[in-house]
């Protein structure tokens, strides 16, 4: 059998090696995540005013197209929150979530597990509080693409975890690439 073969060179099985050079693999990709992190969180941008829990008065209710993995679990609950809020979804379970992402102009920097577009054309990546998107859509801002929040803070809407509840920033993303802080949402101790 190969995997029970000795490498002369480091004295490990072959099947051996191949744990090691996974988990190096492993180790790295969270490294760049635990990165990029905490780039996010140390950004000098100002915070912005607390979330208000209104919602702003619709006068048609909007469906938004919503991009996702079907074994989603947490996508799932961030579709019931802004439904909850009268923000309607039609779900899409693309064979290639990366490829719609990437056609809609999202940056891999700015991504989370689901995307959803308004018929205007404006993309939401992430778990973004339905009260704020709706306030993005009645201002309408020039040049925008959308509004994202990357990766998949605690306490957001659909990965509520008990009275966890991370600070995050929700990023205005413009079409020329560009982006900044739309909101703050403040965590707690």
């Amino acid at each position: 059998m190969v995997t029970d073969k000795i490498c002369p060179l480091t004295g490990m099985l072959n099947l051996q090696r191949i744990l090691v050079l996974v988990m190096r693999l492993i180790y790295k990709r969270i490294c760049y995540a635990l990165l990029l992190l905490l780039v996010l969180a140390c950004s000098d941008e100002q915070q912005a005013e607390p979330v208000k829990t209104t919602t702003p008065p619709l006068t048609e209710k909007r469906v938004l197209d919503v991009f996702k993995s079907p074994t989603c679990d947490c996508c799932g609950k961030w579709i019931s929150h802004i439904e909850d809020h009268g923000v309607g979804a039609t779900i899409h379970h693309p064979d290639n979530l990366n490829l719609v992402k990437q056609k809609l102009g999202i940056a891999p920097v700015f991504q989370s597990c689901h995307t959803a577009v308004s018929k205007d054309g404006y993309v939401f990546e992430g778990h973004i509080p339905a009260a704020i998107m709706q306030r993005f859509l009645s201002e309408n801002p020039k040049g925008a693409l959308g509004l994202a929040v990357p990766g998949m803070p605690a306490g957001s809407p659909g990965m509520e975890m008990a009275d966890r509840r991370d600070s995050y920033d929700i990023l205005l993303l413009m079409k020329d690439g560009t982006a900044s802080v739309y909101q703050h949402i403040a965590g707690n101790p």
